[in-house]
């Protein structure tokens, strides 16, 4: 491997760090805090989400539902907006702690990416308040990513809790898209598919969403437990033979599959959907713009391609490569900016996750070239890994040289699926935290 002039390391670092200030300036200009600054707003005891106005005095009751990865930013949110004396009650289930509470709700710390006994008491607790308001309350749901399993339980008894986690962890290393797995969930689950709409009815309800799904799928959200179900029973069957997942069911849900025993969910004619509206305050698209603008002001010609949505990591890395390469052709900066997520198909893997996969990809067919490529995760959590995602460059093989050879090293650590100790020991991954926000996935890659 050819060593690196310290004048080419520079350049390499200096690109290295664009990528992460674009990354950085998206994330915080894309916050649960502007989006409900725009879409939120209470004045004199009326409520106004997106175009709705709900005026508080006419409802004897009004409680709070926030669920998700971003559930105790969008309920500090809310009470900035609303305060926390509009409010009779709420329950906030999260995969964290949060950091300042709301008077008077109740908190859960439900688990991601798999249920735990948490995730079943917060199901337990929401619906049994929801089943006990009435015609004459308002019911404020807050949804966001990561509340398929942080808020659970079976629909069918005979599934237990092991059981429950074994049949997320297997939709999720199969490699099908959200929309695909969320199909199935919703199927599984006494509150995903419309049912914590059911459990509400007949109350009024809006839901307010930061969404980490594709826009024309909302109902994928954290499995849509306020949303008509656009999914079906049949959907499930096909999806379920097309990955070869009833052999890896545990047998409680395999037998339900194998039985055609699986109930249908709530459809858009249901009247649980009566007196229910959603609002998309926050989504991919929001952090995509921002990330235009951070790139803008930083001197590139930017160009947006998410036509790589739900690929697999390795088609979707040559993919945006060759369109970043026919980019560079006729413009000196460009930055190519990439929403939403690829998708990565475990068998025994190591620490890591789609993004560090994504870029790993990229590192062996970048090698020696004036391009780096980053790819994260904008709730600062990539797979089972403390990474957000990385950011590599031409020089990244390069630098591997002195513990191995770069090129093998690189394929050792793809098939592995533990991309995280490779990049990690570069300092090429992107470290942020848990970010309290969940909008899908972002790639920035720049060619200079």
């Amino acid at each position: 491997m050819p060593t690196i002039s310290p004048e080419r390391e520079q350049q390499f670092r200096r690109m290295r760090d664009a990528a992460r200030e674009i990354f950085t300036s998206a994330l915080k200009n894309a916050s649960i805090e502007n989006a409900f600054a725009r879409n939120v707003h209470c004045e004199r005891r009326v409520l106004r989400v997106g175009d709705d106005l709900y005026d508080l005095d006419t409802y004897n009751r009004v409680f709070v539902v926030s669920i998700g990865k971003a559930a105790h930013t969008m309920a500090a949110a809310l009470e900035a907006q609303v305060g926390s004396s509009s409010f009779e009650g709420g329950i906030v289930a999260s995969s964290l702690e949060p950091a300042s509470q709301v008077r008077g709700f109740r908190y859960f710390r439900g688990g991601h990416p798999t249920p735990t006994a948490e995730s079943i008491l917060a199901a337990n607790a929401i619906l049994n308040s929801l089943t006990a308001l009435d015609s004459t309350a308002l019911a404020i749901f807050m949804i966001s990513g990561g509340g398929s399993s942080i808020v659970e339980k079976p629909a069918d008894d005979e599934i237990l809790l092991p059981d429950l986690a074994a049949t997320y962890r297997t939709l999720v290393h199969s490699g099908a898209p959200i929309a695909e797995i969320n199909a199935i969930r919703k199927h599984l689950s006494a509150v995903k598919g419309g049912r914590l709409a059911q459990a509400a009815y007949p109350a009024q309800q809006v839901s307010i969403l930061v969404s980490d799904v594709p826009d024309d799928t909302p109902d994928a959200l954290a499995s849509g437990p306020t949303m008509p179900d656009s999914t079906s029973i049949h959907d499930c069957e096909r999806i379920a033979a097309k990955y070869n997942l009833v052999d890896q069911f545990p047998s409680s849900v395999a037998d339900l599959f194998r039985q055609h025993a699986l109930e249908e969910t709530p459809k858009s004619d249901d009247p649980a959907f009566i007196r229910a509206r959603w609002w998309t305050v926050l989504s991919n698209k929001v952090v995509i713009d921002e990330a235009v603008a951070a790139a803008t002001r930083a001197g590139f010609a930017v160009e947006v391609d998410n036509s790589c949505d739900d690929w697999p990591y390795d088609r979707a890395a040559a993919y945006l490569l060759n369109r970043l390469r026919e980019l560079r052709s006729t413009v000196s900066r460009v930055c190519l900016i990439s929403g939403g997520e690829v998708t990565v198909t475990v068998r025994n893997g190591g620490i890591g996750g789609r993004n560090q996969q994504f870029a790993l990809a990229c590192a062996e067919q970048i090698s020696g070239h004036d391009i780096a490529v980053l790819s994260a995760g904008t709730d600062g959590i990539d797979g089972n890994s403390p990474a957000a995602g990385a950011v590599v460059d031409g020089s990244s093989l390069a630098r591997t040289s002195a513990r191995a050879d770069g090129v093998e090293a690189v394929r050792h650590a793809l098939a592995s699926f533990n991309a995280y100790p490779f990049l990690n020991a570069l300092g090429d991954t992107v470290i942020t935290g848990p970010t309290g926000n969940n909008l899908r996935d972002l790639r920035i890659l720049l060619a200079y």
